[in-house]
């Protein structure tokens, strides 16, 4: 046994290594709130577009508070984002940094999905409640998660609709162009059934969410864009197994909504329920193993679980719901499938997308 006077023990390598991780950690988490504000300001869209510029310059540009602006570029350049040269005092934004930080990147811009970093941040103190107490955190907690994930979606689902969504489903774009009945559960602010609507006049297309105020953004754009084609309805699908109406629709989509559902066998038993006998079902979900020893290896895990901890997995429960969190994987999701009465299941992968499952299903 040691005395008072044995000397301190030295950190193990193992530690030392730890603590630099650490500390990039705490680097890159501070930059990703930086990114964020970077991308919601356009800051990267408009010194994509300068020369080397001062602060000043860029703010101008930008129509932004210079002294915000310069304590932003200072986070760029430290973070090594943005390159500064002292002779001038003039900010430049490399051409392949911006390949993954502008709008005009399309989806390979990943600060669009530094956003819920801070707005899952935004909620931490409840998620620590609920830690404490059990429960869920409500959607109605979240100002921005809807609007982030119409943004996201237009990135890694409108972007290839056309190109890659649409072909996954054998004879779809010929059923939709002849006239179909689509539906879409879990809709958020319906931009992909819009696009779709314009695309293919001859079809009806439905979208569905629990959320008011995504319904109402919605149906305003549908009055913008004028289409006639598209009906939206606030509606809770923890009851869809019963409330579905049967044999209605030729093809149901749901787009990374079915883990978040209170009920989401419920949910999947509706669509099986509402789809007629010759339907086709088109899930969008995360790929994650339902198998957390694999899922070490996914370049997203520990993103992708975080934002189930703080959002998925929550907002089911808040509902009084089963929680299964976006991570239940594909065994976990063949599963519930089967459950639902679905036995022909095909599951894609697009080049793209790293972060989801296509799943096409035959009733």
């Amino acid at each position: 046994m040691c005395n008072s006077i044995c000397p301190p023990a030295l950190p193990s390598e193992n530690t030392s290594v730890f603590a630099e991780r650490m500390v990039g950690m705490l680097n890159d988490a501070a930059l990703a709130m930086m990114i964020s504000i970077g991308h919601r300001t356009r800051l990267f869209d408009t010194m994509s577009e300068l020369p080397p510029a001062t602060s000043a310059e860029v703010a101008k540009s930008a129509g932004l508070d210079e002294r915000y602006v310069r304590e932003w570029l200072g986070a760029m350049v430290t973070g090594q984002i943005v390159r500064f040269e002292p002779a001038t005092k003039t900010f430049t934004l490399p051409e392949d940094h911006a390949a993954m930080l502008t709008r005009d990147a399309g989806s390979d811009n990943l600060a669009v999905v530094t956003q819920f970093i801070a707005e899952l941040g935004s909620v931490e103190s409840k998620i620590v409640d609920c830690f404490e107490n059990g429960g869920g955190v409500p959607y109605s907690e979240y100002h921005r998660f809807h609007e982030v994930m119409a943004e996201e979606s237009g990135l890694s689902v409108l972007s290839s609709l056309e190109s890659h969504v649409l072909p996954l489903v054998p004879e779809l774009v010929a059923k939709l162009e002849r006239g179909a009945a689509m539906l879409d559960v879990g809709c958020g602010r319906g931009l992909i059934i819009m696009r779709l609507a314009e695309l293919y006049p001859q079809s009806h297309f439905t979208g569905i969410d629990l959320c008011h105020e995504t319904i109402s953004f919605a149906k305003g754009e549908v009055a913008r864009r004028r289409l006639t084609n598209v009906t939206l309805e606030v509606h809770d699908a923890s009851d869809f197994d019963e409330s579905a109406r049967p044999e209605a629709f030729d093809i149901v989509a749901t787009f990374d909504a079915i883990h978040d559902q209170a009920k989401p066998l419920s949910v999947l038993k509706g669509i099986h329920r509402t789809l007629k006998p010759d339907g086709i079902y088109l899930m969008q979900d995360i790929n994650g193993t339902s198998d957390l020893d694999k899922d070490r290896e996914h370049p997203l895990g520990s993103l992708l679980y975080t934002i189930s901890c703080m959002h998925c997995m929550t907002v089911s429960l808040a509902q009084g719901g089963e929680g299964l969190g976006a991570m239940w994987g594909e065994g976990v999701t063949r599963d519930y499938l089967n459950r639902a009465g679905f036995t022909n299941v095909e599951t894609h992968k697009l080049d793209h997308d790293i972060q989801n499952n296509w799943y096409v299903i035959a009733k």
